[in-house]
């Protein structure tokens, strides 16, 4: 019998710490948490000094009675979940019903999981840090009280099933903010001006207007425009200046939770819920041929970029024998952590560097290579040289005006030669990225004459700011201090779920119920989506953590104000009728016109005779195809998870299905249409009929 029992989150991390730890040790799997507050009720004495009442979560009483029973016949239990709050407070609940003392050291905690941090943290267990404990107590009690005391007042002045969340709130404002911002941005003309040069040699360049000789000079209407095609007739273009430069562009920090989720969004589309979901897989431990069970990657919710030092030199050794010396740093880099940040673990790398994407590529299914590639190579990225550019800069005068151009041309790839980072959608006008062209201009003398062949005026309006997607959305609640690297994913499926918000291709749209309650939030609860009021509660909860702020003064604190809105909010908020969409779908049950309501899967059709009929259905969208097999109509439909596909009006007669959507191609051997699929760089086209095995690849089109 094992003198040890082990106590993890996953079977996946158990397994992976089999491989370290002897036949003394007994791992077993909570699944998560064992106790929490009950759905049922509140679960939180307000009136007597905020008590929780916690109570075994339901369903999980077999599970529980057989930890208990391998605690009681083990001499000693470690309690190894994960390492932050959530995993604190588990291990806690777990101490608690396995009658630990609160001064035992039982806690153990490892960033990595490889043999050396397990070892080492077995060997040297803690007591369970209380402090995170009530942190995590706090945000849970906090959002508990939010949640149950304001959704009520939803269900009956707007609809019932309705909640509030203390973040998601923000997040859901933030949202509407933009789309009213969208919705009331008026377009503001501006023109710019772009010159077709040519040397004596027939060579040419282009060149922008950029001003007056020394003064700037906007062009906002036809007539500003005019007066300069004036100006500048029969005038000499003569090369003012020529400025030969050296430009250094430095590596991205290694991944933070949000750094990653914004990346995975830009790439490959991965929702925050999707890329934690696959970095947890990454972190407890993947079947990797020949290793056995390796934890692949560094802990994933962290908000520092600090770098163990045995890292730096791995990486630095790798770099050296795959890349040379050039690609080197005389000295490792070290990122500067903001100021804001817990910094309670490293930042995410992998756990190995040997294990390089090649190697594990095998033994990964497509996503998770995809995440694991992605955080190898940022990280051996970040400890490379920078990327070096020649520049060049050229002032162009006609007469009283100014033209510029400008370009720029690698001369030493150093850290590009693995990764560049993405970039999100900016917004402005839509010029406003200069004409700072990859590849150099030609050889130009200051005085030298050149000839304009092409003057081409173009008319230009400001652009309103782009809908966020689920990346720049985590950027904006992290630059605004809006939750911490565990609670981003979250936020954003919660949002989804309720209805408030839909992301459609990749931008997220507040729904009509989103602004109505977002309408009512901001009208009654102002400080529960006030940006900065939230903010604070972050460095409250920050503070809560480390011991210098009592939890519960901070649940008293908040909790006296929040009564007195409450208290407001029940005597004014009115009924509010939601807005009716009607379809042009008539109920084959009583002839009625059907309407359009929002569900927790997204847009359906149902009844307004409800209850007394009660017919919904899915809204259907036509694919524009004929299905192959019986020539019905096809219709994109989609799965609970949100995934399209395609599917015969004829189901379950017909049995058409496909996960790849139609192109407006057509099959040259049996005419049927055919699916598109992107593989990397290119487009693949499959016929849709499965019995016809025609396909071919295309480039993409850039």
């Amino acid at each position: 019998m094992a003198k040890y029992l082990v106590i993890v989150e996953s079977p996946a991390k158990a397994k992976t710490l089999k491989k370290f730890l002897g036949s003394g040790y007994k791992i077993k799997a909570s699944m998560g948490h064992v106790r929490d507050l009950p759905k049922s009720s509140i679960g939180v004495d307000i009136e007597n000094n905020f008590e929780p009442k916690y109570i075994n979560i339901r369903g999980k009483g077999d599970l529980i009675s057989e930890l208990k029973k391998d605690a009681k016949e083990s001499e000693k239990v470690f309690l190894a979940t994960d390492p932050d709050r959530e995993g604190e407070a588990i291990s806690w609940h777990l101490a608690g019903l396995f009658q630990i003392d609160g001064k035992e050291k039982c806690r153990v905690t490892f960033n990595e999981i490889t043999k050396n941090a397990v070892l080492k943290a077995i060997k040297s267990p803690r007591q369970i840090d209380m402090n995170l404990v009530n942190a995590q107590q706090a945000r849970r009690v906090l959002d508990r009280i939010v949640g149950y005391k304001i959704s009520p007042l939803l269900w009956r002045n707007v609809r019932k099933g309705l909640s509030a969340g203390r973040v998601q709130s923000v997040a859901a404002k933030i949202i509407c903010d933009r789309e009213r911002e969208i919705e009331n941005f008026v377009p503001e003309e501006y023109w710019n001006i772009e010159a077709l040069i040519s040397k004596d040699d027939g060579s040419t360049f282009s060149a922008k207007f950029s001003g007056l000789i020394g003064k700037k000079l906007e062009l906002k209407n036809r007539e500003d425009v005019d007066r300069v095609l004036k100006g500048i007739e029969n005038k000499d273009f003569v090369v003012r200046k020529v400025k030969h430069g050296e430009k250094k562009r430095t590596p991205a920090p290694p991944f933070i939770t949000s750094t990653l989720q914004q990346e995975a969004a830009r790439k490959f589309g991965f929702s925050a819920k999707k890329t934690m979901m696959l970095a947890q897989q990454l972190y407890e431990g993947v079947e990797i041929e020949g290793e056995g069970s390796v934890g692949l990657i560094t802990y994933m919710r962290t908000d520092s970029t600090r770098i163990s030092g045995e890292a730096l030199n791995e990486s630095r050794e790798y770099i050296l024998a795959n890349y040379g010396e050039k690609y080197l740093p005389e000295k490792p880099r070290v990122f500067k952590t903001k100021s804001a940040a817990q910094d309670a673990h490293e930042a995410i790398r992998p756990t190995m560097i040997s294990l390089t994407p090649e190697r594990v590529k095998s033994s990964l299914s497509r996503d998770l290579f995809k995440l694991y590639k992605l955080i190898w190579e940022r990280f051996i990225a970040c400890q490379m040289e920078s990327a070096v550019y020649d520049t060049m800069a050229v002032d162009i005068t006609a007469g009283d005006y100014l033209f510029k151009a400008s370009g720029s041309r690698v001369s030493f790839k150093g850290f590009l030669i693995l990764y560049e980072e993405g970039r999100d959608e900016e917004y402005g006008n839509e010029d406003s990225d200069e004409d700072n062209r990859e590849g150099m201009l030609l050889k130009l003398s200051e005085g030298e004459k050149v000839k304009p062949i092409e003057i081409k005026p173009a008319q230009h309006f400001t652009q309103p700011p782009p809908r966020y997607t689920e990346a720049t959305l985590v950027k904006t609640l992290e630059e605004k201090g809006i939750g911490r690297p565990s609670t981003y994913a979250p936020i954003i499926s919660t949002i989804m779920s309720r209805g408030y918000v839909v992301k459609e291709k990749k931008y997220l749209y507040p729904t009509e119920l989103g602004k109505i309650v977002n309408d009512l939030m901001e009208e009654h609860f102002k400080d529960i989506v006030d940006i900065n009021f939230t903010a604070k509660m972050e460095t409250q909860l920050d503070l809560v953590e480390e011991g210098e702020l009592e939890w519960k003064e901070l649940l008293q604190e908040f909790y006296g104000g929040f009564k007195n809105t409450l208290k407001t909010a029940e005597e004014r908020i009115n009924k509010v009728e939601l807005p009716v969409e009607e379809s042009d779908e008539v109920c084959e049950k009583c002839g009625r016109r059907m309407v359009i309501k929002m569900g927790r899967y997204g847009k359906f059709l149902a009844c307004p005779g409800f209850p007394e009929c009660r017919n919904a259905k899915p809204i259907l969208e036509d694919a524009g195809v004929s299905c192959p097999k019986c020539h019905g109509k096809v219709y994109i439909k989609k799965t609970k998870r949100g995934r399209s596909y395609l599917s015969c009006e004829n189901y379950p007669d017909c049995d058409f299905s496909s996960w790849d959507m139609p192109s407006d191609k057509k099959c040259p051997e049996c005419g049927n249409f055919m699916t598109r699929k992107a593989k990397g760089k290119k487009i693949q086209y499959t016929c849709s009929l499965e019995s016809c095995s025609y396909t071919f690849e295309e480039e993409k089109q850039s």
